[in-house]
C-alpha cells in the first residue's frame, strides 16, 4: 500500500507521485531489467579495466608476497599447512573445473525439470552458459600469463586473467543459488542456499592462490564478475516473473 501524504506543508508544492510522503512502487520494486543491465555493465568495465592494466604490465606488489606466503617466503617451498591440505586444495579446486560444473548444471536443470519448473531450468542454462563463453572470451583477450612466484602444485595451460576457476564457479553456483532462490519459501532456507553457494566460491577461488597457478587479483576479479553475472540473471529473473504473473511492477507493489 501507498502511504497517505503527510499532513504538512511541501515546500515544493508537487502533486501526483511526487507528493511529499508518497513512495511510488517503481521506488518500493526497482527494475529489474534495468538492475541486471547495470551489473552487466559494470562486470564488463571491471575486466576490461583490469585487464588494460595488466596488458600494460601493471601489477600489485602484494600479490607476490602472498604467493609466497603460501610457501614460507620462498620460491621451492613447501606448501604452508599441514600434510593433508595440499589435498583437500586440490579436491576442492576441482569444483570449480569444467568437468564438475557441467554435472552440476546438468543435475540441476534436470530436477527443475522433473519438477516442471521450466522457467528456473531455462534462466539457469542461459546463465551459466553465456558466462562460460564471456570467461573464455575474457581469458583470450587479456591473456595474461600464469604466476611464476612459486611452483604449481597441478597442471594448468590456460591464460591466467580472470580465473577460469573462481570465475565460472561463482557464475554457476551464484547463478543457480539466486535463481533457486526465488522459487523457495522461507527465509532461512534461502539463507543456506546462498550462504553454501558462497562457501563454495570462496574456498575455489583460494585454493587456486594456494596452489600456485593464480594471482589473486584474478581470483578477486573473477569473483566479482561472476557476482554481478549471478545478479544480472537474478534481475532478468525477476523481472520475467512480475511480466508473467500479468502485472506491472508497479501493480505488484500495490497488490
Amino acid at each position: 500500500m501507498t502511504a497517505d501524504p503527510l499532513p504538512s506543508t511541501d515546500p515544493l508544492h508537487a502533486h501526483g507521485a511526487d507528493t511529499r510522503g508518497v513512495v511510488p512502487g517503481n521506488v518500493r520494486h526497482p527494475p529489474w531489467l534495468l538492475i541486471s543491465a547495470a551489473a552487466l555493465a559494470i562486470a564488463i568495465l571491471l575486466v576490461g579495466a583490469v585487464g588494460a592494466s595488466i596488458d600494460h604490465g601493471w601489477q600489485f606488489g602484494v600479490e607476490r608476497q602472498i604467493m609466497l606466503w603460501t610457501r614460507h617466503g620462498t620460491m621451492h617451498g613447501a606448501a604452508i599447512g599441514p600434510a593433508w591440505l595440499k589435498a583437500a586444495m586440490i579436491d576442492i579446486t576441482a569444483l570449480g573445473g569444467v568437468t564438475v560444473l557441467t554435472l552440476v548444471t546438468v543435475i540441476v536443470a534436470l530436477f527443475l525439470a522433473l519438477r516442471q519448473l521450466w522457467l528456473t531450468m531455462l534462466l539457469g542454462l542461459g546463465g551459466t552458459i553465456s558466462g562460460a563463453i564471456a570467461v573464455a572470451v575474457a581469458k583470450s583477450l587479456v591473456a595474461r600469463p600464469r604466476p611464476d612466484v612459486v611452483d604449481h602444485l597441478v597442471q594448468v595451460s590456460s591464460a591466467s586473467f580472470p580465473s577460469g576457476h573462481a570465475t565460472s564457479s561463482a557464475i554457476v553456483y551464484l547463478t543457480l543459488a539466486a535463481l533457486v532462490m526465488q522459487i523457495v519459501p522461507g527465509r532461512v532456507v534461502r539463507g543456506y542456499i546462498i550462504v553454501v553457494a558462497a562457501l563454495i566460491v570462496g574456498a575455489i577461488g583460494c585454493s587456486r592462490v594456494y596452489l600456485g597457478v593464480h594471482w589473486p587479483s584474478d581470483v578477486l576479479i573473477g569473483w566479482s564478475f561472476g557476482a554481478l553475472w549471478a545478479l544480472m540473471w537474478w534481475g532478468i529473473g525477476a523481472s520475467i516473473r512480475i511480466r508473467r504473473a500479468g502485472q506491472s511492477v508497479l501493480k505488484s507493489s500495490q497488490s
